[in-house]
This record gives structure tokens, C-alpha cells and sequence, in this order.
């Protein structure tokens, strides 16, 4: 069932998010590789899973939003791309298990604990052994920078937070720091980030 409060969030002509790839994904655009299997997670209006795409990953977008998906199909036929695109709400999701060589979670932070946990159980069951996860999210400091993501200090990640979580997994980057992005107009402004990227033991 599609959310009314996504569908009206997404009921714009502009793509609020922008239409270009998420720069910390983008920057690790070295670790992806053509024909891998890829799940870009409440992947929106589709910038990440069509930038992935066009660069022959595989990709299965998810979104909780018809609305959202809407505009990433039109997305990706501008760009002459195809993607898997599929409407689902991940909190109710039966995750596969090892189906995934590359997961991809940029601002996923909607869900606050203790339903965050399942999200993230989910990846781990869902990504295959040696696989990757590249995500993005905000720190508690977003709060007080008001320029994106949600309001609520419970939904932020810390690097403690992400390690409890993957901590058993080959850590090859974490990192918080404090930027300017911006991506559309929900995610303008200095903003108060951490960065993942994370490998599944074999």
C-alpha cells in the first residue's frame, strides 16, 4: 500500500531530491562494478538506482511510494536506462536472503528504532556473502542544522550505532563529518553526516 505521506511529499513536478546520484555514492562509484545485483533501498524518485544503472548494475528500487516510483520510471527512460522497480514498504518486506552483491541506503532514516532494527537486519540477510553496503545518514547534529531528514534525534545514526550493526563486517570507511550538500530542495544546506561502506565476511 502506497503512503499518503510520501505520495504527497513526491506530488511536485521537481524531483525533490534532485535528479543527480548521491555525492557519497557517487564517490565510491570504484567499488561497483557492470552485472552486479543491486538494491537501492526507499530509493525515491530514483537518482541512485538509475546512476546506478547507467553504469550496468543490476538494479531492484524499492520504494514505499507510487508516486515516488512514478517519477523514477520517467527518470530512467530519459536516460535510457532500465531498472527493477518495485513498491513495497521495507518494514514489511520478507528480505531475501544472500540476493544482493551491492545494497545501497542513502537517508533511509524514516524509521525510528525499534523498527530501524529490522531494516537493518534485513540488509544483513539480504546482502550476499562479500558483498557491499554503501549507505548515508545523518548524525544527531542534523537536528539543529534543519536542512534535511527528519526532526527526531532517535532516527540519526552514530558511528557506535553503526558498528553495533556492522561491526563484524569488513569495515573499509566510516566517517562523520559536517558538509554543504545539496540534493533538490529537501536535502540543501550544511548538514551534519556520516558515511559507510561496509563488506560482508565471507
Amino acid at each position: 500500500m502506497s503512503s499518503p505521506f510520501w505520495d504527497e511529499r513526491y506530488a511536485t513536478d521537481d524531483y525533490i531530491f534532485g535528479t543527480a546520484p548521491n555525492v557519497f555514492l557517487a564517490s565510491q562509484a570504484g567499488l561497483i562494478r557492470p552485472g552486479m545485483q543491486a538494491l537501492a533501498i526507499a530509493d525515491g524518485e530514483g537518482r541512485n538506482g538509475v546512476w546506478l544503472a547507467e553504469r550496468g548494475v543490476q538494479v531492484h528500487a524499492v520504494d514505499v511510494s507510487r508516486v515516488a516510483l512514478a517519477k523514477a520510471h520517467k527518470l530512467a527512460a530519459g536516460r535510457s536506462v532500465s531498472l527493477n522497480f518495485e513498491q513495497l514498504d521495507v518494514l514489511e518486506w520478507d528480505w531475501p536472503e544472500n540476493a544482493y552483491d551491492l545494497i545501497v541506503a542513502i537517508f533511509i532514516q524514516f524509521a525510528p528504532p525499534p523498527e530501524r532494527e529490522r531494516i537493518m537486519a534485513g540488509i544483513r540477510r539480504a546482502l550476499k556473502p562479500g558483498g557491499l553496503l554503501i549507505l548515508q545518514g545523518y548524525t544527531p547534529k542534523q537536528v539543529g542544522f534543519a536542512t534535511g531528514g527528519p526532526g527526531n534525534v532517535a532516527n540519526m545514526y552514530t558511528a557506535d550505532l553503526l558498528r553495533e550493526w556492522f561491526g563484524d563486517w569488513k569495515i573499509g570507511h566510516l566517517h562523520e563529518h559536517e558538509s554543504f550538500i545539496s540534493e533538490g530542495s529537501h536535502h540543501h544546506g550544511m548538514s551534519a553526516l556520516i558515511d559507510l561502506v561496509a563488506q560482508k565476511p565471507h
